[in-house]
């Protein structure tokens, strides 16, 4: 394991094998990766855009900031996967979740008691639709829609305050739709480097789409983690909403 620092979680990371490193330590992870006998590497987790100014710069990293000045220059896509374009020439191959833990992703079907309606449906077609145009902005991966009305779109807040701003706009009036109308839908972008930055989903998920007076929620399947299935299908359950995966073919 290789800890960021000011990032990673040292309570999870001092459990196994490990380094520390920090962003921009290029050559240090390198080095530590081909003593450790690395050949391929997978990234887990999220991290938020540092600013440039904040990078520990090592020489390796110093003779590739041509390189990773052109990918800061974008959407978070494009800078992951300069990141993993930074770890292949060091010789690493990069894998995905897919790869090496297809259990996590959420499977095709519904999961738990309660369906999507034939409104639900529909809606849940709308923003994928929202997803898909947003593409190539490389924007975010979450849309809500309620009885075909755009409510919102993820941005860089994440999908947990997508959540919480909808229940806000809907305390103020601003939305209007009955409770229990509208779903979330959350898809990888179109084009989007599935190795890493998949769309998540965990009991919290769930609980705030309750508080958002939501019907429930539809996600890409085989391409969507979960976190604490169980406890996701239970909390769906108990608040009375749906979940379900789609079939990816059924999203293009």
């Amino acid at each position: 394991m290789f800890g960021i620092k000011g990032w990673a979680d040292a309570a999870v990371i001092e459990r196994y094998p490990h380094h520390w490193i920090a962003i921009g330590q290029a050559g240090r992870f390198f080095r530590l990766a081909r003593a450790e006998q690395c050949r391929d590497v997978l990234f887990i987790g999220t991290v938020l855009r540092p600013p440039i100014t904040q990078l520990r710069l090592d020489w390796q990293t110093i003779r590739l900031m041509p390189r990773v000045f052109r990918f800061f220059r974008g959407g978070d896509d494009k800078l992951l996967s300069g990141v993993a374009g930074v770890a292949e020439s060091g010789g690493l191959h990069v894998v995905g979740v897919k790869d090496v833990a297809p259990e996590v992703l959420v499977p095709e079907g519904v999961l738990g008691r309660f369906e999507p309606s034939a409104r639900d449906r529909a809606d849940i077609a709308r923003a994928l639709d929202v997803i898909a145009a947003l593409g190539p902005f490389d924007v975010g991966q979450a849309a809500v829609v309620a009885d075909n009305h755009v409510l919102a779109v993820e941005a860089a807040e994440g999908t947990d305050n997508l959540l919480k701003r909808i229940a806000e706009l809907r305390r103020l009036g601003r939305v209007t739709s009955a409770p229990g109308v509208g779903v979330l839908v959350k898809a990888p972008k179109p084009g989007q480097d599935r190795r890493f930055d998949l769309p998540s989903i965990g009991p919290r998920t769930v609980e705030n789409i309750a508080r958002a007076g939501l019907a429930g929620l539809a996600v890409t399947a085989g391409s969507t983690m979960i976190a604490e299935p169980d406890a996701v299908i239970a909390a769906a359950d108990r608040e009375r909403v749906f979940l379900i995966g789609l079939r990816e073919d059924a999203t293009r």
